[in-house]
């Protein structure tokens, strides 16, 4: 999938957790991070293609692209497998407790958790495409869905953009107009 594609995937799945998860509070700092962490994460596994979005913003990306790509096995390996989101969840988890003292009042917890939904829901896109992902490495067995690669996903074709993408933007529209009154108690009354 394209990196915009999972931008929105990512941002789908925390709006269907946030809205189907009880009610809590969480400060408008928290609410914010939870977004940005959800969008890295979003991009996050592809931090093993030196094309990525993740490395294009940064002055010598390309470079370290390069390298995150051989250590990495090349992409989707490492970075598409449960093996990587369970490297991912602790390296994240213990840079954010690293970082908690900068944070202020911000819920690290809410925030690790909304990175890995982010993460989880590009594995779970790129799970749509002809290359599929190998989600039980060291098996050398990428699965894809649907299981016949014939059916599959071309990345950054018109499937994607004429099917896909429109389809996540009405998922998210479905999921926020029909729990529009839970999302204005969350605007309104847990974003302090």
């Amino acid at each position: 999938m394209t990196g915009r594609t999972h931008d929105l995937a990512a941002i789908t799945a925390l709006a269907a957790v946030v809205l189907f998860e009880p009610l809590r509070t969480v400060s408008l700092g928290t609410a914010l991070a939870a977004v940005l962490a959800n969008q890295v994460g979003g991009i996050a596994p592809d931090i093993d293609q030196p094309t990525a979005p993740f490395w294009r913003n940064l002055p010598i990306g390309g470079f370290f692209g390069r390298i995150f790509d051989r250590v990495l096995g090349g992409h989707r390996f490492l970075t598409h497998s449960l093996l990587g989101v369970a490297l991912f969840g602790v390296f994240v988890h213990f840079g954010l407790q690293f970082l908690h003292p900068l944070l202020g009042g911000i819920d690290i917890g809410l925030v690790w958790w909304a990175f890995m939904i982010g993460l989880i829901s590009h594995l779970i896109m790129d799970s749509f495409t002809k290359e599929g992902v190998p989600w039980l490495l060291p098996l050398p067995i990428k699965f894809g869905l649907p299981p016949l690669k014939s059916l599959r996903l071309t990345t950054g074709k018109k499937v994607e953009s004429l099917l896909v993408f429109p389809g996540l933007v009405g998922l998210a529209v479905w999921l926020c107009a029909s729990h529009y009154q839970r999302l204005l108690i969350i605007l309104h009354n847990h974003i302090s």
